[in-house]
């Protein structure tokens, strides 16, 4: 039961269990057994005992995905139209995004659930929870951090900014500007330089267009708070009350180091890790909501998703449901698809739902 890759980054021939040294090959085979004549007669069938492997491996965009399960839909099947918004993230320049910096790890004494939901499109929090971070913020950047939160009242704003989901559970905030641009003039000056080739990737459409927060779903989240300042995360979840966030910079592969580096600054500064304005923000409500809601009172009552109930609209212009930015539109399709996993006997019932 010991983990035998304990690096995040690096490349190994092979790796050994430091309890009783039992050592496998990059390949995940059984190579090397101590005692394996004195104490296993020669006996142990090592072709039996390799690592388990992963069932399926895909990738999409840079990023790869496994599951242990055989019987899972594909990645594209699973994934579905959100490729039309992951694209919007990673894939702006021809040559695609990398990370940048490393991976930040804090653990959370919250049910994961809540960060999903979260990232899944909340607008609604912001000038709650936020206040103390727009305060410390010009507006013009606070504004950029959280993607906006006024209350959407007309059919032309929804197509602006609005949040969409998709039937498979993933969900994702839309920001449409007129042109990407930022007020740091090494990182302004970048954006005006490759927008030929931002709209040649993606399209006039999806070139200006920022995503996030999102949540591809159970528990991968992103957030382009501006085209230069993108993020991941993956939830992990560590038992019902406690989870392990990994969070990591994204930037365009090709972009000069000048650029990465301000984007790793001010991503820093916002977004990306446990010392982050808003994170801070959030990991605390996060906390203490669970809390309270394992509480015996608590359990007996639900909690209201009710916010804009009937206002999704479909739109020819993005693949999903359309639903205001200040709703709980995607929380809806995040729960709903939770749901339907819960009761489900096979994939083959999910996939229908």
């Amino acid at each position: 039961g010991m983990r035998v890759g304990r690096a995040d980054a690096g490349n190994a021939a092979a790796f050994t269990c430091t309890y009783h040294g039992w050592t496998y090959g990059n390949d995940g085979k059984l190579v090397g057994v101590p005692g394996y004549k004195e104490y296993y007669y020669e006996e142990l069938d090592m072709e039996q005992w390799g690592l388990v492997p992963v069932a399926q491996v895909d990738s999409y965009a840079g990023l790869i995905f496994g599951t242990f399960d055989p019987e899972a839909p594909t990645l594209p099947e699973y994934l579905g139209p959100a490729t039309w918004f992951l694209d919007v993230m990673f894939s702006r320049r021809e040559n695609g995004s990398e990370i940048i910096g490393g991976v930040h790890k804090w653990i959370m004494t919250t049910n994961w659930k809540f960060a999903a939901d979260n990232f899944a499109g909340d607008s609604y929090h912001t000038p709650v929870t936020h206040i103390s971070a727009v305060k410390v913020s010009s507006a013009r950047q606070a504004q950029r951090a959280e993607g906006g939160s006024s209350v959407l009242s007309s059919a032309s704003d929804r197509q602006r900014n609005g949040l969409v989901s998709t039937d498979l559970g993933h969900g994702f905030a839309i920001n449409k500007v007129e042109r990407q641009t930022d007020p740091n003039p090494i990182l302004g000056d970048y954006l005006e330089r490759i927008a030929p080739e931002a709209e040649r990737q993606l399209g006039a459409n999806r070139a200006n267009l920022r995503i996030g927060p999102a949540t591809i779903f159970p528990n991968l989240s992103f957030f382009m708070a501006s085209e230069t300042n993108r993020t991941i995360r993956v939830w992990h979840p560590r038992g019902p009350g406690k989870t392990e966030a990994w969070s990591w910079v994204v930037t365009d592969k090709d972009a000069p180091p000048e650029v990465k580096n301000e984007n790793r600054l001010g991503t820093l500064l916002g977004q990306a890790g446990p010392g982050a304005l808003f994170e801070q923000d959030d990991g605390e409500n996060w906390s203490m909501c669970t809390e309270s809601s394992m509480g015996v009172m608590a359990k007996r009552y639900p909690f209201n998703y009710a916010m804009s109930l009937g206002e999704e609209r479909f739109s020819e212009e993005y693949p999903g449901a359309l639903g205001p930015r200040v709703s709980e539109h995607n929380q809806r399709g995040l729960y709903n698809r939770w749901a339907a996993m819960m009761a489900a006997d096979s994939w083959v019932d999910i996939m229908k739902k």
